[in-house]
């Protein structure tokens, strides 16, 4: 009887070792499952992580600076391409060097919301719109050109058409004359001492907002082949509600000669200036190619290569 008993307690010894052995077996084998699922987890997040660097060094083929604030120092151009050399105090140096927002900054509507540059642009000038649906497609290349001339003193030749025909001449708003519209008809009247402040200037642009358009600003500029293209030229569509959008940089390639260039626009409702993206091109987005056979594809507006105009 008491062989049994050592026999039994011999017996119960060897089953709590084998229960222990096994339980540390399955605790290593979890252990070891644990660490392989936590490995392939780390190599996925490896493998997207580098999949999204790809993507981003893909999309933003063109280099960005993005500490600069006009266009001139923030893009560069692709490679194998110059910057077209302008004219000191021209309209395309004043174009290519005007104070950008601070990258990453949105468009800003008259009404204080923002805009989203998703698919659309990728930097916005940085200059007041006010608080009226006023600042439109055409009314920022109006903007854009004007102020150009009054930074430049060049008084005499801010004017533009009414959509009745009427000249508001710049010059004369300037000495004191102000207009009046009654029954679809502008006049002078002179009401006012000689100022020349950019206040009052501002002044002059929201009537020129008010009473031009789309379909007044041909009245003021000339068709030119797409192969002439200069910067300051605008894109002038009155198909449909019409758009616009103005050729604010370009550059060239020495070795083959072709030319790519970068567009801005405005729209409604009233917004900030931004510019394009490249839609059809991320490589070189926010550059255009040049091409004398294609319409041109913005984000938002579809232009015909002969709807290329110049301010007169």
């Amino acid at each position: 009887m008491k062989n049994y008993k050592i026999l039994y307690i011999i017996l119960f010894i060897f089953i709590l070792i084998l229960l222990t052995s096994c339980s540390k077996n399955i605790s290593k084998n979890e252990n070891e499952k644990t660490d392989m699922v936590t490995s392939i987890k780390l190599k996925k997040e490896l493998e997207n992580n580098s999949m999204s660097k790809m993507n981003i060094v893909k999309e933003k083929y063109i280099e960005v600076n993005y500490d600069a604030f006009n266009i001139a120092d923030r893009y560069k151009t692709p490679e194998g391409y110059e910057r077209l050399v302008v004219q000191k105090g021209s309209f395309g140096e004043y174009l290519r060097n005007k104070r950008l927002k601070a990258y990453g900054n949105k468009a800003v509507y008259y009404n204080g919301r923002t805009k989203s540059s998703k698919g659309i642009y990728d930097s916005v000038y940085d200059y007041p719109i006010g608080d009226k649906n006023l600042h439109q497609a055409s009314d920022a290349i109006m903007f854009l050109r004007a102020d150009y001339l009054f930074n430049a003193k060049k008084y005499d030749d801010i004017c533009f058409s009414f959509v009745n025909g009427f000249k508001a001449e710049y010059s004369k708003w300037m000495s004191g004359y102000r207009i009046r519209i009654s029954n679809n008809e502008a006049t002078w009247h002179k009401d006012a001492e000689q100022i020349r402040t950019y206040d009052n200037f501002m002044r002059y642009m929201n009537m020129v907002y008010a009473y031009c358009s789309t379909i007044s600003l041909p009245n003021d500029m000339v068709s030119v082949g797409i192969s002439e293209m200069q910067i300051g030229d605008v894109f002038l569509s009155l198909r449909g509600s019409g758009h616009s959008a103005i050729v604010v940089d370009m550059a060239v390639n020495k070795k083959n000669g072709r030319r790519i260039f970068m567009l801005a626009q405005a729209g409604s409702p009233a917004q900030q200036t931004q510019i394009l993206i490249n839609p059809n091109n991320s490589e070189i987005s926010p550059w255009y190619e040049l091409d004398v056979n294609n319409d041109i594809i913005t984000p938002e507006w579809k232009f015909k290569s002969q709807e290329l105009m110049r301010f007169k």
